[in-house]
Parts: C-alpha cells; structure tokens; sequence
C-alpha cells in the first residue's frame, strides 16, 4: 500500500510531496528533499494493528 505523504524539509522548511510504501512495515530510508536536495533521513513506524504511520523527519547531523 502506497500513501502519499506531505513532507517539510528539514533544512529548507519547504513542503513537498512525496510517496511511502507501507507494505515494507516500520522502516528508515534516505530521500533527497526535492527542493534542496540535500538527503533526508525518513523513518516510518507503522502500527500494525490501525495501519496509522508516524513520519519523523531529520537531517543527517540530527
């Protein structure tokens, strides 16, 4: 299952869209900011039970 996602960037401050797969369970990637591009630490805890996510965002100094 794929959702999309409304990030802000960490460095920039800027949003953008973006998509996560669910499917994967809890998980943590990196992904370039699309304004900035600079790489955004992405980690994704997924309840099983409610299917909620919970997204934190960081920069990699963080």
């Amino acid at each position: 299952m794929i959702n999309e996602y409304q990030a802000a960037c960490p460095y920039c401050g800027e949003s953008f869209s973006t998509l996560i797969d669910i499917s994967a369970g809890s998980q943590e990637y990196i992904e370039d900011c699309q304004i900035c591009c600079r790489p955004i630490i992405f980690n994704i805890e997924l309840d099983t039970l409610s299917e909620e996510m919970q997204v934190q965002l960081r920069t990699e100094n963080d």
